[in-house]
């Protein structure tokens, strides 16, 4: 028997020409607004100024000082407190998140009536939908000094008002309901299709070993969705020094009292860029971020595979 010869580079392009016309969109998206963009981090090494001849000539013509803007960066207070912020609220957002949107989709996939699913599942994906800025103003009015709801409630309670807005004692926590809040819906649609597509029959013969409900989530459910979840860590790691700025900054209204719990990277970046226009530290800071953040989703990954091949990324 003759052996069919491999089809040629050209032949498999004009074979899939059609999904390639489909993700060619894509693919130049990411060219233009992801990677030729990585160029412009040389601007973290030099003292930029804006020059009247565009970009290009502000590249070229701004003076090269190495590392002095991250240096400048790590020698001040604010490297660590923001670092910090970024790190813990990110790992208690990861831990709640996970932990929410599993047992979310667990009881989704519990639940016999598909139209009651149906309308659990749209109304806890609406707030993720919602702009920061909006849920802002709807946070402002709960928290609001003088006509809040919760002030409203504390003083006809007898007790004194809170000024929400200039105390962080609270903010951690609001924090970490708002994020929850938000990302409930969207988290759990992966976990509650994982949970959907495991084969009944586990189920089955877990019952007739008279495995309980619990007994059967514990034994069955949370074992088969394990490589979904070290998947999903392995990519939220990889974005773990980059807070969600939407948050940190229209929530709390960027107020100054709260920054020792509200300063993270992203908002760092910004209130130094628009205050002091330091457009070489702000780009620092935001390569320092990058790569940080690069480097712990190798390590995850690196880690995830060597205890569990087939859940790794690459």
């Amino acid at each position: 028997m003759q052996k069919k010869k491999k089809a040629g580079f050209w032949q498999n392009i004009w074979r899939y020409k059609a999904l390639i016309l489909m993700a060619l969109p894509g693919f130049i998206w990411f060219i233009f607004f992801f990677y030729i963009p990585v160029f412009a981090n040389v601007v973290a090494f030099k003292n930029f100024h804006i020059s009247p001849n565009g970009f290009i000539d502000s590249l070229m013509t701004s003076e090269w000082v190495g590392f002095d803007n991250f240096k400048f960066l790590f020698a001040s207070q604010d490297a660590w407190l923001i670092t910090r912020n970024t790190l813990l609220y990110n790992i208690v957002f990861l831990a709640f998140n996970l932990f929410f949107a599993i047992a979310f989709a667990i009881i989704m996939s519990e639940l016999r009536n598909k139209k009651f699913v149906k309308v659990y599942h749209t109304m806890s994906l609406l707030p993720y939908f919602l702009s920061w800025v909006v849920i802002g103003y709807f946070v402002y009015a709960f928290l609001s000094p003088d006509k809040g709801i919760i002030n409203h409630w504390l003083t006809n309670a007898g007790k004194t008002p809170i000024n929400w807005y200039s105390d962080p004692t609270w903010w951690p926590l609001i924090f970490v309901i708002m994020n929850v809040w938000k990302s409930l819906g969207y988290n759990s649609i992966i976990y509650y299709a994982s949970v959907m597509g495991i084969d009944p029959t586990y189920y089955e013969a877990a019952m007739v070993d008279g495995a309980s409900k619990w007994q059967q989530i514990k034994n069955v459910t949370i074992p088969q969705i394990v490589p979904m979840m070290l998947v999903l860590l392995i990519m939220n790691i990889g974005g773990i020094f980059r807070a969600d700025f939407g948050m940190f900054y229209n929530v709390p209204r960027n107020s100054g009292a709260l920054y020792q719990v509200t300063s993270v990277l992203d908002t760092y970046i910004y209130n130094g860029l628009t205050s002091t226009g330091d457009i070489g530290m702000s780009s620092a800071a935001g390569l320092y971020q990058s790569v940080v953040g690069a480097a712990l989703l190798l390590i995850a990954n690196f880690v995830v595979r060597k205890i569990e091949p087939d859940s790794a990324l690459f």
